[in-house]
């Protein structure tokens, strides 16, 4: 009886090794991957970045007279129009100047006039020997002296009207109207550098400024000189509802310090939803790659030598893809070599795998899988 159990322990101990199956038994165990189709398809070619909101124009409304503010006809935060009433400063100390600088043309115009006549009377006689050519210039003088001093007189009208119009502060653009820095009552001057009225920020259109690196100098260029360029600008949170603008500066020159070039881009901003300051995400459409091989950023590995991929073969075996990268797309990867269109590759279950093993396709939705049968 010892001896007749020898060879069923023999081949039992094979069994269990897997020996007698002739192979790794982890080649035997087929593992659950899930799998996405290399597709071709048009892949457009975008830059992203970080931009900030800029006011379109930006205004700080200054006094140009000094006299004392006697109303604001706005609200702080309001929105105003080319032309509204800002600011009344108190136009009686230069209506008065104006009055008297109108009295001082008419005094001098009635000079003039007289100067003139006597200067044709004098030219009359002084022809005839009766009065001195001395005397008739004196006289001609004196009517250009007093023409001068019209013209002066006319100038210090102007002057004098001009600055009655100063007491009206109007708003010299469409845009928003921030805080209020001088109330009613306070005494202005005229262009003081550290007394801002108010500052009025041009909202509609925009412009949104963002940097890219010089590597992409080039093709923004190319492309910048064949047509405009879109730009889609959107609030964090807010990615369903872009803003669409068009490229609208390019810098002329590039930061040594940051290497990178500046861009701005015009929207119209009808809703107002861009605002000045405001950091958004950029996407900056440059055109459109055709015949694309893409596959999802899940199916992408990166190993000692770079990115890989595994590919299901027709055996439901994998196998191992070294592949070259294009560029990323918001939820896939352009392939430039490496796959074949319609291939399979494995973006789920890659840890557990090696190059041979078997797998069995998992159909996510419907919970159902694929398996080799002999």
């Amino acid at each position: 009886m010892f001896l007749s159990g020898i060879p069923f322990l023999s081949g039992c101990s094979k069994e269990v090794s897997g020996e007698g199956k002739g192979g790794d038994p982890r080649k035997n165990v087929a593992v659950p991957v899930l799998v996405a189709p290399v597709v071709e398809k048009s892949v457009p070619v975008e830059l992203r970045a970080i931009g900030n909101v800029q006011a379109y124009a930006t205004v700080a409304v200054k006094a140009q007279v000094t006299g004392e503010l006697t109303s604001v006809q706005f609200k702080e935060g309001q929105e105003v129009k080319k032309g509204d009433l800002l600011f009344t400063i108190d136009p009686r100390p230069f209506e008065a100047k104006l009055k008297q600088a109108e009295a001082n043309l008419a005094k001098e115009r009635a000079q003039m006039q007289n100067a003139r006549r006597q200067a044709q009377r004098y030219g009359s006689v002084a022809r005839k020997g009766y009065v001195s050519a001395e005397q008739y210039d004196q006289v001609a003088a004196n009517a250009e002296a007093l023409e001068a001093s019209v013209r002066a007189d006319e100038a210090a009208v102007e002057s004098a009207r001009l600055e009655l119009k100063y007491c009206s502060i109007r708003s010299p653009l469409d845009g928003i109207a921030g805080a209020v820095k001088m109330d009613r009552g306070n005494i202005v001057k005229a262009s003081d550098k550290d007394n801002v009225l108010v500052v009025i920020n041009q909202v509609r259109p925009i412009y949104v400024c963002f940097s890219v690196p010089e590597q992409h100098l080039p093709q923004l260029k190319k492309h910048m000189a064949t047509r405009k360029l879109e730009v889609l600008a959107t609030i964090p949170g807010e990615e369903d509802h872009p803003s669409r603008g068009e490229l609208s500066f390019l810098d002329n020159t590039v930061d040594m310090a940051t290497g990178t070039i500046q861009l701005k881009a015009t929207f119209s901003n009808a809703d107002k939803v861009l605002w000045p300051g405001q950091f958004v995400n950029v996407l900056l459409k440059l055109t459109t790659q055709e015949g694309a091989l893409v596959v999802p950023g899940e199916a992408i590995q990166t190993g000692q030598d770079g990115p890989y991929v595994y590919v299901v073969k027709p055996d439901l075996t994998v196998e191992y893809r070294p592949v070259v990268l294009g560029r990323s797309t918001e939820n896939a990867v352009v392939v430039e070599k490496g796959i074949s269109v319609g291939e399979k590759v494995v973006m789920e279950g890659q840890l557990r795998l090696a190059p041979g093993m078997q797998v069995k396709i998992v159909d996510e939705e419907a919970g159902r899988s694929e398996e080799n049968h002999p």
